[in-house]
């Protein structure tokens, strides 16, 4: 009889879960999560896209019922949602809007809830829970008030008085040096108007710092330089004076009042490659970054840009800049046999130093792509004018600072921002330190212009045309120039790449 009774009882809790599952068709985000999410995410680097997008799937759901929300969180917006089937398309998007939302990301909610334009099969559940997810989002963002910065105890003044807080040892001491010396030339080019003072950042706490300058009567401090410093202030609710740091901080944004932060971020220009590259019309790009955690964080600034555009990644390939270019490039172009196969792939985005740059053209040409469009970053051109050994870079396009490519960004020398400093560090400085020289130029004249942040919004510097963004932080945009005869060139025809540039 109790065997019965067990019996009925097991039916019947199986009639139950047959008919819950016919209300909600299984997928990878119901799956009960038996498995190791990191072995998966190891497993999904040695599959095909469309199968490790959904392995990836599988991790983030199971990090998500582990409670591992910013690991679920950072593990589904990596996943390119596009080379999911269509069933899994809505659980990814049911995953991402909920972590999203949990983690107050307002604009990753609307990147989960555009599957909604797309016309998948779903449920009417969870149709309106991604429209009510997608309204919240709309919401939120309307309704931000971005932080206004504002320094109202140096409104009006000349700036006269700066503390510059550099390390005078330790691994960042030669940068640190250069931008000083920068500085330091530049002032007495423009006549010494203001009276810099120097502090060893590496003999003091941030905390001394600060106290000294104030004992120097300091209107402002130039640093630091170390990102982990950079990171601490950033975290605060605002520094004891107005400081330009040299560096960006780990954080999505700065919190602290009286903190702007300027440096020459590679990731600005990863974003500005992916925009560039859309605008010229591509939407299937394959990627080389090198891998180390530099080209780690520049390709995502790059992927994320890209996707967030509409574009989509057709491979991404990670390099190891000491190994063969010519497995790199196989990769990355389909390579079968000795041809590339370039039905899903408009163009490449390389992020690589001069070395192996140079490698990778002729390497295409050998696998029958010579056309392929090529997007890079600064990071290819030394500065050097070498038109000879730079005749396997032809046709690349790459943006860099105005004092390095003058002819392409402004016209000739003559028309640089700050001419006279220009000529003076390009004949005493050594060509590979020479955008740290134009960012030390770039910092003196930020830290002088903050008693009136509206010269901010566009100003022309050394190191690109520079915008100051409501959490303190300075972006910059950078000229364009493709090498023709191995020399930096215009790109005449603007968001438009053709043969006949």
């Amino acid at each position: 009889m109790k065997q019965s009774l067990r019996g009925l009882l097991a039916a019947a809790l199986v009639a139950l879960l047959v008919a819950g599952c016919a209300m909600q068709p299984p997928s990878v985000v119901d799956r009960v999560p038996a498995k190791d999410p990191g072995q998966l995410l190891s497993q999904a680097e040695q599959q095909a896209p469309a199968q490790a997008a959904k392995t990836r799937l599988e991790a983030a759901n199971i990090m998500a019922r582990q409670g591992e929300r910013d690991n679920a969180f950072e593990t589904a917006s990596a996943i390119d949602e596009s080379l999911l089937s269509e069933a899994d398309r809505v659980s990814w998007a049911l995953l991402f809007s909920e972590l999203a939302r949990a983690l107050n990301e307002p604009r990753a909610v609307l990147r989960a809830t555009q599957v909604l334009d797309d016309e998948l099969p779903m449920q009417a559940n969870q149709q309106e829970t991604l429209a009510e997810r997608q309204r919240w989002a709309r919401e939120a963002l309307d309704q931000a008030e971005p932080m206004r910065v504002a320094l109202p105890e140096l409104e009006g003044q000349n700036i006269r008085r700066i503390v510059v807080a550099l390390p005078e040892s330790g691994p960042l001491s030669s940068v640190a040096n250069t931008i000083a010396t920068a500085m330091r030339q530049h002032n007495e080019v423009k006549g010494g108007n203001a009276e810099l003072s120097f502090l060893d950042a590496s003999r003091y706490s941030l905390d001394e710092l600060y106290d000294r300058a104030r004992q120097m009567n300091a209107q402002l401090i130039i640093g630091p330089l170390d990102k982990d410093q950079v990171t601490q202030l950033e975290q605060r609710d605002s520094v004891p004076l107005p400081t330009l740091a040299l560096n960006y901080g780990s954080g999505d944004s700065n919190q602290a009042q009286r903190l702007f932060q300027y440096g020459l971020s590679a990731e600005d220009e990863a974003q500005q490659a992916a925009r560039r590259a859309w605008q010229d019309g591509h939407r299937q790009m394959s990627m080389m970054v090198p891998d180390n955690s530099w080209g780690r964080r520049v390709g995502e600034a790059f992927w994320n840009e890209w996707q967030s555009l509409g574009g989509d990644i057709t491979n991404a390939v990670r390099y190891n800049p000491e190994s063969s270019v010519s497995n790199a490039v196989k990769t990355a172009l389909n390579v079968s046999g000795e041809r590339a196969r370039l039905n899903n792939i408009d163009a490449l985005f390389l992020l690589a130093l001069p070395e192996y740059a140079r490698q990778v053209p002729p390497t295409m040409d050998y696998y029958y792509a010579p056309n392929l469009p090529i997007y890079a970053t600064s990071h290819l051109h030394d500065g050097r004018l070498q038109a000879r050994l730079n005749q396997d870079l032809n046709d690349v396009m790459f943006l860099d600072i105005p004092w390095q490519i003058p002819d392409a960004a402004v016209g000739g020398e003559e028309a640089v921002p700050f001419a006279s400093t220009y000529r003076r560090l390009r004949d005493e400085s050594d060509a590979s330190m020479f955008r740290l020289m134009a960012m030390g130029v770039d910092a003196y004249e930020l830290a002088i212009r903050l008693s009136n942040l509206a010269e901010l919004e566009g100003f022309s510097g050394s190191t690109g045309t520079l915008y100051l963004r409501s959490d303190g932080r300075i972006y910059r945009e950078l000229p364009w120039a493709k090498f023709q005869n191995g020399v930096p060139t215009p790109i005449l025809i603007p968001n438009r790449v053709s043969s006949g540039e």
